[in-house]
């Protein structure tokens, strides 16, 4: 492939910023460098940008004179001016484009601002993991020069007074560089649709004229298309019709749920590669085979820090408390969980992101996401994270021989106490109350405080099994088909009450 010189010379290493020096010292570097290009901006004079960059010990001043931010606090002190068009506010210009986020918990949607250096930096981190490939054995060759088939939000984005809105991959989509656009698919006529079940019948309708190498997507809805194609041609697997798909790049949530039914799919294994692209910048990526978490992306264009997840820092609701302890990248430790801050080129500045992460090797700065700061379950001090929850229900559906895509959880009153209902796609015959044993089961031995707990307020676990459809349908009514949108895991205020009014009713 052209487009991929396995040997790498200096000069690109150089231009690519590849990890020439130590963690600490790069992500000092590019806070230097976003604090120097944000300087004269309104944020940066009012949190003295310029002492932060005189001060010998600037990742500590940093710290010491920016406040931490969640969404709803940058938005209504800074990021709401740039919606009005307010220029040179957290980032120089004026910003034209925002991803618009709803998390999976949200009401409402989120404007995150996208820039132009934040494309920039995404490109730059996207051909690095590109170029780890040369790190995989055995890898099909052949599919390295063939189409990647990206199926993400529209690339017709809501115009407002002065800028653009729509999902992130609908605006990186809308930006593909020209040296891409001959291996990008499904093509921008079919990535202006906004209509999700119209452009999955576009794509399915162009499937065999299209030789794909590579798939890129969230896992349920990439495994949609690919069971729609097989349909519509009556194929065994989707190698009869892509016989050089050899990559499936991933991200958002984890695969393990999803692996068994997407294998059914296959004729041949694929090489799975995992991502960590966030609407506000690309945070993470695997860059070798069979790695145990991804990598960050320590030189670049985001600085990060790490705020334990505990009681001290948050409360039981998953808000963050005043004046949270937060660490950079040297200082913390494998093993625990810590909610990611980031600071970027689009003018986020200590924003807390909203997901947990876990380094599994701190000398390679690799880590997993182990789920978001609102969506674990803390009833009575049962701690639930989101990485117990996909590891039980992985090992409950791997002993039972049973596919389950999706899934969700609420804590729910019982008498005086409480109980957890699960809520489990499935097309395969199961049956409820044995795969409320053996989660339960799972948990005990995965979590402590769980186990505790199911001794005392923690009275039951009820399962309902579902077909997957009518998760996706529900999505379908909620407006989060197709792009970055992911069930949430756990169910809480007004979208359990809209997903138990759905279950009665069927509409919402």
């Amino acid at each position: 492939m052209a487009l991929i010189d396995l040997q790498l010379p200096n000069s690109l290493a150089k231009a690519l910023r590849l990890p020439q020096k130590s963690p600490r010292r790069q992500q000092l570097k590019v806070l230097r460098k976003l604090l120097k290009k944000a300087r004269f901006t309104e944020f940066g004079q009012q949190y003295r940008f310029d002492e932060i960059l005189l001060n010998k010990h600037a990742g500590k001043k940093f710290q010491e004179l920016v406040p931490v931010f969640d969404y709803n606090t940058i938005y209504n002190s800074w990021w709401r001016k740039t919606l009005e068009g307010a220029s040179d506010v957290c980032w120089p210009g004026k910003i034209k484009y925002y991803a618009l986020s709803s998390g999976t918990s949200e009401a409402g949607s989120k404007y995150i601002p996208i820039t132009n250096d934040l494309l920039r930096g995404n490109r730059v981190v996207m051909v690095k993991q590109l170029l780890t490939l040369r790190n995989y054995h055995d890898i099909p060759v052949k599919s390295l020069g063939k189409g990647w088939l990206m199926i993400g939000g529209t690339t017709d984005l809501q115009k407002g007074p002065g800028y653009y809105s729509g999902d992130l991959s609908g605006i990186t989509a809308r930006k593909v560089p020209f040296w891409f656009s001959p291996f990008y698919k499904p093509g921008k006529k079919i990535a202006r649709t906004r209509d999700w079940t119209k452009k999955i019948e576009e794509v399915v309708a162009q499937a065999p004229n299209w030789d794909i190498g590579f798939v890129v997507g969230v896992p349920a809805w990439i495994q949609i298309c690919m069971e729609k194609v097989i349909e519509k041609y009556d194929l065994k697997n989707i190698h009869e019709i892509w016989p050089n798909l050899g990559f499936f790049v991933h991200g958002g949530v984890s695969f393990e749920p999803y692996k068994k039914g997407f294998e059914k799919l296959l004729g041949k294994p694929v090489t799975y590669i995992e991502t960590y692209l966030a609407s506000e910048g690309f945070i993470a990526y695997q860059d070798r085979q069979y790695a145990k978490g991804m990598r960050l992306v320590t030189n670049d264009h985001i600085f990060m820090e790490f705020v334990p997840f505990d009681s001290r820092n948050f409360d039981n609701e998953g808000n963050l408390m005043a004046n949270p302890q937060a660490f950079m990248i040297h200082e913390v430790e494998e093993g625990k969980d810590y909610a990611l801050l980031i600071s970027t080129s689009a003018g986020a500045w200590r924003y807390l992101i909203g997901d947990t992460v876990r380094f599994v090797d701190k000398d390679r700065c690799e880590i997993i996401i182990t789920g978001r700061t609102k969506h674990y379950l803390s009833l009575v001090g049962e701690h639930l994270s989101v990485d117990n929850m996909n590891k039980a229900v992985q090992l409950a559906s791997e002993s039972l021989n049973i596919s389950i895509p999706e899934f969700t959880v609420a804590g729910v009153p019982h008498g005086l106490f409480f109980a957890h209902h699960w809520y489990l796609a499935t097309d395969d015959q199961a049956d409820p109350l044995v795969l409320s044993h053996k989660i339960d089961e799972q948990l005990k031995v995965l979590n402590d405080d769980y186990a505790v707990e199911r001794k005392s307020a923690l009275k039951d676990v009820y399962v309902t099994v579902l077909p997957e459809s009518r998760f996706m349908e529900f999505m379908r009514l909620k407006g989060k088909v197709g792009g970055q949108h992911k069930f949430p895991r756990v169910l809480k205020g007004k979208m359990l009450d809209d997903w138990q009014r759905f279950l009665e009713m069927g509409h919402l």
